[in-house]
């Protein structure tokens, strides 16, 4: 039976990167276009509204051979990239078994989602059965760094979520570890927002928005629904 898998692939040398770590408040995915040869095309979708930061960063990227915007809507844009650099190129001084990582690309699975984050790679995948899986798993292990979300067999449910952003994530536990949420409270909005590195304001925003997410998830859910 197939398997789907979410795991992060810790390994500052694959593609943009670099891009990530220089507009961390975006989500950036991309998509690998492979009948282009050596270098395969980038698909990249960036959610955000740094998009100017995120252009003058695919400029400044070291593996960014050219780049053209392809559409907008929203707060989400569209972008073909043509890498400077072939895979081998890129990762070679890194890895130590390019031919498996060759070897992956083959395996009978399904990468359908890859977030490129500042030290990696965040990738969503079908595999085919558990053997294939560990191919996957056991060459990061070896090469990189794997770290494992979640694994499930296909056609069972995901695990509920909480829907919460990363931002909203690290919100919520920061206000928590400072003592933000204790009575009486420990910490104030501006000891938060200092330890995020944002404006009170916008730590304000961020803690209503994870709050009012989980209320939406977990309380608002449940039944028989509240009385009028």
């Amino acid at each position: 039976m197939g398997l789907v898998a979410e795991f992060d692939i810790d390994c500052e040398a694959l593609p943009l990167t670099g891009v990530a770590a220089a507009v961390p408040e975006v989500t950036t995915t991309l998509e690998l276009q492979y009948n282009h040869g050596k270098r395969p095309v980038f698909l990249v979708t960036v959610t955000g509204d740094a998009h100017a930061a995120v252009e003058e960063a695919f400029d400044d990227a070291y593996d960014v051979g050219a780049w053209t915007r392809i559409g907008a809507a929203g707060d989400t844009r569209r972008y073909q990239i043509r890498p400077a650099l072939s895979f081998e190129e890129q990762l070679g001084d890194h890895l130590d078994d390019l031919t498996g990582l060759e070897a992956l690309a083959t395996a009978d699975a399904i990468v359908e989602r890859i977030e490129v984050l500042p030290g990696g790679w965040r990738q969503t995948g079908w595999f085919a059965d558990r053997a294939t899986f560990g191919e996957f798993s056991s060459f990061w292990q070896r090469n990189a760094g794997f770290r494992l979300s979640r694994l499930t067999r296909d056609g069972e449910p995901a695990p509920p979520g909480d829907g919460l952003t990363d931002r909203q994530r690290e919100a919520l536990r920061t206000a928590y570890e400072l003592g933000h949420f204790d009575i009486p409270r420990r910490a104030s909005l501006e000891t938060v927002a200092e330890e995020l590195g944002i404006a009170a304001s916008s730590a304000s925003e961020r803690l209503r928005r994870a709050q009012t997410q989980l209320v939406e998830e977990t309380v608002a859910t449940t039944w028989p629904p509240l009385p009028d």
